[in-house]
C-alpha cells in the first residue's frame, strides 16, 4: 500500500527494483514535507496542528504506515511529559519518549522524538510524532482519518473488462461473469469483483466479523463450502470506490479463480496485514463517513 507496504517500492517485498548500478541499502527511508494540514486530538483537546507551518514532515519506512512529525511550534508543549524511556531506532538513532497528559488523562509512551539523528536525516530534527492508537483521533483538515494514516502514494483504479471470470469449488461453479470489474490498488495484485447476478449466492455463507479498509470501507466475508473467508464484499463501499459497491471478490488461495481460462494464484506478500482500528471506532462511525 503506497510506498512502504505490501509490494511497494520501499517495502521488504518490493515487486520491482531500482535501476541503479550499485546495490541500494537493505532499508530505504523517505521523508517529505507534509503538504496537508494534520491535527491530533486527545481528551477532547487539539494537541498538534500543522496549519501555520510548512516544517512538518511525513516519514515512510519499510513495513510501516506513514508517520507525521510536527515541529515543536505546532505542538501544545503542555501536553508533553518527558519520560526516562529512551530506545534506539536502527536507522535514526536514539528516541526519547513522552507521555501525553491533558486534564485528568495521561497515556504513557504516546509520543516520541529522535534526539541523535545522523546528518542525512536532519529533516526530522526537533519534531514530535504521536502514536496512532494512543491518540483519540487524527484529522486532515476537518475530516477524521480512520484506521491508519493516509498514504499520499496509495491509489485505487477500477476498470470495466469484457474478460471472463469463473470461480469454482471442486466441480461446482460458484460464479461466472463476462463483465467483472478489476480493482488496481497500490502494492497489490489486481482484484476481480463480480456482480451478484453472476453468482450462485446460495453458496455464500456469511460469517461474523468485519475488517476495515481506510480507502474502501467495511468489508464482509463469506465461507464457501469448507473454504473459510473465501469471498468478500464491500456492501456499502465509500463513494470514491462505489463501482465495487456490493460486488463480490474471491480469494484465489481458497477457491479456484479462472480468468479467461487461466487459473489465478495468490501472489506472495499479498495477504492483508490486520492492524486493528482506532480507539473507539465502531461500524456506525465508519458507515457515517
Amino acid at each position: 500500500m503506497g510506498l512502504s507496504w505490501q509490494q511497494g517500492p520501499l517495502s521488504a517485498g518490493a515487486l520491482g527494483h531500482f535501476l541503479t548500478p550499485e546495490p541500494l541499502p537493505e532499508r530505504l527511508l523517505f521523508a517529505e514535507r507534509m503538504r496537508r494540514r494534520m491535527r491530533v486530538r486527545f481528551n477532547d483537546t487539539w494537541i498538534a496542528d500543522s496549519e501555520d507551518s510548512e516544517d512538518g514532515g511525513l516519514l515512510h519506512e519499510p513495513g510501516r504506515y506513514p508517520v507525521a512529525y510536527f515541529p515543536h511550534a505546532d505542538v501544545d508543549e503542555k501536553a508533553l511529559v518527558a519520560s526516562d524511556k529512551v530506545t534506539h531506532h536502527k536507522d535514526l538513532g536514539d528516541t526519547a519518549w513522552y507521555a501525553v497528559s491533558v486534564g485528568d488523562r495521561t497515556t504513557e509512551r504516546a509520543a516520541w522524538e529522535f534526539t541523535a539523528l545522523p546528518g542525512h536525516a536532519a529533516d526530522l530534527q526537533g519534531r514530535i510524532a504521536f502514536a496512532w492508537r494512543a491518540m483519540d483521533a487524527f484529522y486532515e483538515e476537518d475530516e477524521r482519518i480512520l484506521g491508519h494514516a493516509a498514504d499520499p502514494y496509495h491509489r485505487i483504479d477500477i476498470r470495466n473488462t469484457a474478460r471472463t471470470l469463473e470461480v469454482r469449488l471442486g466441480d461446482t461453479v460458484i460464479a461466472r461473469s463476462e463483465h467483472p470489474v478489476v480493482l488496481y490498488e497500490s502494492g497489490f495484485a489486481p482484484r476481480w469483483y463480480v456482480p451478484r447476478a453472476d453468482i450462485d449466492e446460495s453458496r455464500l455463507r456469511p460469517v461474523e466479523g468485519q475488517t476495515f479498509c481506510p480507502y474502501k470501507g467495511l468489508c464482509d466475508y463469506y465461507d464457501i463450502g469448507e473454504a473459510p473467508r473465501a469471498a468478500w464484499s464491500y456492501r456499502d463501499a465509500y463513494r470514491e470506490v462505489e463501482r465495487i459497491d456490493d460486488l463480490v471478490s474471491f480469494e484465489a488461495d481458497q477457491v479456484e479463480v479462472h480468468l479467461d481460462g487461466e487459473r489465478l494464484h495468490l501472489e506472495p506478500g499479498q495477504k492483508v496485514v490486520a492492524h486493528g482500528v482506532d480507539r473507539g471506532l465502531d461500524a456506525e462511525e465508519v458507515t457515517a463517513r
